[in-house]
């Protein structure tokens, strides 16, 4: 009998221990993005010359699957930017990876609307996607979280 109270007391102290430690991986930053990150899909470029709005072109985006977006990008004006260069990148910052696709701008659809084929999210969680624009007001970044 006594044995079995040491088991006991064994298998309570090591739930104690990884309740710890899933606490302590918890608040050093795990699960945190939601709180403090800005999941809008519209804002300035990281220097301000463009305004940048995003939409997935569905209504709904399905783990998984491929799907497109829609991206407005605008002058600091309001003006509509005309035959951008864009790049995408992104990835899931919190498990150090990048997006399992390489999607791309496959067309200009006038008035500062353009369209981005091969997004793909495998799993639930934090992503970023991150836009690189080169126009003729010149080159300028931004970031858009986004919470799946």
């Amino acid at each position: 009998m006594a044995s079995l109270g040491r088991y006991l007391l064994a298998a309570c102290c090591l739930a104690a221990v990884l309740l710890g430690v899933l606490a302590a991986v918890y608040v050093s930053g795990f699960g945190r993005h939601e709180a403090d990150s800005d999941i809008s899909r519209s804002r300035k470029t990281v220097n301000g010359l463009f305004t940048v709005s995003i939409e997935p072109e569905s209504s709904t985006v399905w783990q998984g699957d491929l799907h497109a977006w829609l991206v407005t990008v605008k002058t600091a004006s309001g003006k509509p930017v005309e035959y951008a260069a864009i790049d995408v990148s992104g990835g899931m910052p919190e498990h150090n990876h990048g997006l399992p696709t390489s999607p791309q701008v496959t067309g200009y659809l006038g008035n500062g609307h353009y369209r981005i084929e091969g997004m793909k999210f495998t799993m639930r969680g934090w992503w970023q996607l991150r836009l690189s624009i080169s126009a003729a007001a010149g080159s300028d970044t931004v970031v858009f979280n986004l919470a799946l």
